[in-house]
């Protein structure tokens, strides 16, 4: 499986807009300087966010993005699904129909267990990533990262706001 780079800018920038008073909103030219990401395709993550119903864009001068919703509500599934889709990240091609050795009635009998094996791998990364909210991961950010380093960043942003 690889997921696009706006994944990862995604689920940064989400961390990132949660630190923000409330009201207060990050351009997407901030975030993408913050995060030494490329504005224009950080643009398109926002956008895609923002069509999910996960942020809040505003436009004009004093525009940019927030959180539509409090961390607790938002799942690392919620963000990826937003930016990737929600289709299956396996796509069966059907190629045991061209296996020449199985009789015309075996060909079409159901998805086949490759199929089915992927799909639970699926369905368990998905469950694994609609179990981890915004609001989990700031509490792990906490223990990760030193105090000094996320009021710096924190500063850094809010001034930018």
């Amino acid at each position: 499986m690889n997921l696009k780079n706006q994944v990862e800018w995604a689920l940064h920038c989400c961390a990132v807009m949660m630190a923000l008073p409330d009201g207060a909103t990050l351009p997407a030219k901030v975030l993408a300087e913050f995060h030494g990401v490329p504005k224009e395709y950080l643009s398109k993550a926002l956008q895609a966010l923002s069509q999910a119903g996960i942020v809040v864009g505003t436009l004009g001068p004093t525009g940019g993005y927030r959180l539509a919703k409090k961390p607790e509500e938002i799942t690392f599934l919620d963000i990826v699904e937003a930016v990737e889709g929600r289709r299956s990240t396996f796509q069966c091609g059907e190629i045991r129909a061209n296996n020449p050795c199985l009789p015309k009635k075996h060909r079409a009998s159901g998805p086949c267990t490759v199929a089915r094996i992927m799909w639970q791998a699926d369905e368990a990364w998905r469950t694994s990533l609609r179990g981890v909210t915004l609001a989990a991961m700031g509490e792990q950010l906490a223990q990760d990262v030193p105090a000094e380093i996320l009021e710096k960043s924190r500063n850094w942003l809010v001034s930018r706001a």
